[in-house]
């Protein structure tokens, strides 16, 4: 991930592998995805708040989470405090906007111009990228 020197929690790569899993590491250290209907939170509606897996920063509110149909959790927008990044992504002949942790750079996902009012925005979030706290 480039500049992962930019953001406030800094952990070398040997404490990342030592406090993640393979699968939380791959995904939130190696910008991967996990494959489409497979997570935890993709049909999860409970109330409470969606925080990030590497660094405990939240990120969304259930208010914020529908029912999109692309197989990741789907949230309209984030918290305020969340400071999520956007980053540009050319990766696979595609042209994306990728979205990234604001306080320790984690891969979260993507955001497309799709989603609903108000924004007109879908966060789509890999569920290992999370953790969920309920109200």
């Amino acid at each position: 991930m480039n500049g992962k020197s930019s953001f406030p929690v800094q952990k070398s790569d040997q404490e990342w592998r030592e406090q993640l899993s393979a699968e939380e590491y791959r995904i939130l250290r190696e910008s991967g995805t996990e494959r489409a209907f497979t997570g935890e939170y993709d049909k999860h509606y409970d109330v409470g708040t969606y925080s990030c897996a590497g660094c405990d920063t939240d990120l969304f509110d259930s208010e914020q989470k529908y029912n999109s149909g692309c197989g990741w959790p789907a949230f309209w927008g984030e918290l305020n405090s969340a400071g999520i990044k956007r980053i540009a992504d050319n990766s696979f002949g595609m042209r994306r906007v990728e979205l990234v942790c604001g306080n320790c750079g984690g891969h979260l996902g993507h955001v497309f111009n799709d989603g609903p009012p108000p924004t007109g925005e879908r966060y789509c979030i890999n569920s290992v990228s999370m953790k969920f706290r309920p109200k």
